[in-house]
């Protein structure tokens, strides 16, 4: 009985070995495109691509650091944990996303508030996301937290974007 019992723990925990994937790296879209939309206030406006082997151009437009067109550099390991961090909410490909004003998913709005519009770009591939960060702020918790600190994950963009409110 114990020989039966043994060989049946170890056939379940070979069974369980083998059930368990193996991690495989995400792909990462050729480039990245994140820009941000004014609100009421001193917002930065800016727009930055990214890709996947680390090469960036950030565009300050209002209430940023640095202003105008400028070149940085990302880790493909920080590249790798930004497109992460945005993958959960990135459209199937070739549609747009939406979270607005009107749209479905933001029944009640708070006015004033900054967007974001997400490009993910693969060859002549080209999915979008746009969203309000006033679009249900509780229901949307996550994705507004995501969408937002997003950015972070690259710390050459912290000098250009500069204090954020």
């Amino acid at each position: 009985m114990k020989r039966t019992a043994i060989l049946v723990l170890a056939l379940g925990l070979t069974a369980c070995a083998r059930t368990a994937a193996p991690e495989t790296p995400m792909p990462v879209a050729q480039s990245i495109e994140y820009e941000t939309g004014p609100c009421f206030g001193g917002c930065p406006v800016y727009r930055f691509r990214v890709t996947a082997n680390g090469n960036g151009t950030f565009t300050g437009l209002r209430f940023t650091a640095a202003t105008g067109e400028r070149a940085f550099r990302a880790l493909p390991t920080q590249v790798a944990a930004f497109a992460r961090s945005l993958a959960r909410y990135r459209p199937a490909t070739g549609t747009t996303r939406r979270l607005a004003p009107g749209e479905p998913g933001c029944p009640s709005t708070a006015t004033d508030l900054p967007s974001v519009q997400i490009r993910w770009r693969d060859g002549d591939t080209q999915t979008m996301l746009y969203y309000y960060f006033g679009c249900d702020r509780t229901a949307n918790a996550a994705i507004a937290n995501a969408l937002g600190n997003a950015p972070d994950l690259i710390p050459a963009l912290a000098p250009l974007i500069g204090e954020r409110p």
